[in-house]
């Protein structure tokens, strides 16, 4: 991501604009700073205010549940790591969760949702690119991410935002591992996982407060 002037000059003194492969324009906003209620923008402005969720965890549960359709493997997680959350005027309409796991350096993003009226307008991939430059900014050497091998859309989404396949894990949604049976999706059976990983050593932009690395925040 390369940074590039912004035409409003208010993100160039409260935040930073970053150009992206497919020429869009993200801009990253300090979680101190508020966004003016004259710069919410239309459902298709690339202007989003990221910052750390402090409230109760369940008050995101429906957006947790536009990603994963099993309610039981949602309360094992719901609580674990830490959640960005993507605000436009006053409206949360989208979220992502970061877990450490198992490895050294490694940290996944274990749920992401955005509402639907504002999918397929940069707030997910503004989420993404957040997430990524506080986690490298922290020390994180790699983010991995699980998606539905049947869902197109998210192996598309995640590969043009830098991550790369890396593993599958097959029949990882069944009725044993607690998915209701007989889920389509694009006319795929959804069966199996997909595993991604983006390598984090390369970004160097700062950002914001961060989970230590190797810590878990519950």
């Amino acid at each position: 991501m390369q940074p590039v002037e912004s035409a409003n000059p208010y993100w160039n003194r409260f935040g930073v604009t970053l150009l992206d492969p497919d020429g869009y324009r993200i801009v990253i906003a300090r979680a101190d700073v508020a966004v003016p209620e004259n710069t919410s923008g239309p459902v298709n402005s690339p202007q989003v205010r990221i910052a750390w969720h402090v409230g109760p965890r369940e008050e995101l549960r429906p957006l947790f549940e536009l990603a994963d359709d099993s309610q039981a493997q949602l309360d094992q997680y719901l609580h674990d790591g830490s959640v960005l959350v993507a605000a436009r005027g006053r409206s949360v309409v989208g979220h992502l969760q970061l877990v450490p796991t198992t490895r050294a350096g490694e940290i996944e993003l274990k749920n992401m949702a955005v509402l639907p009226a504002y999918q397929g307008s940069g707030v997910g991939r503004a989420l993404v690119v957040d997430a990524t430059v506080r986690c490298a900014a922290q020390g994180w050497s790699r983010m991995v991410v699980g998606t539905a091998a049947a869902d197109i859309g998210n192996l598309r989404f995640y590969q043009r935002t830098g991550f790369r396949l890396l593993a599958i894990d097959r029949d990882a949604f069944t009725a044993a591992t607690g998915y209701p049976d007989a889920i389509v999706i694009d006319g795929i059976p959804l069966l199996d996982r997909v595993w991604l990983s983006k390598n984090l050593d390369d970004l160097a932009v700062a950002g914001g407060p961060m989970l230590a690395p190797g810590a878990v925040n519950r």
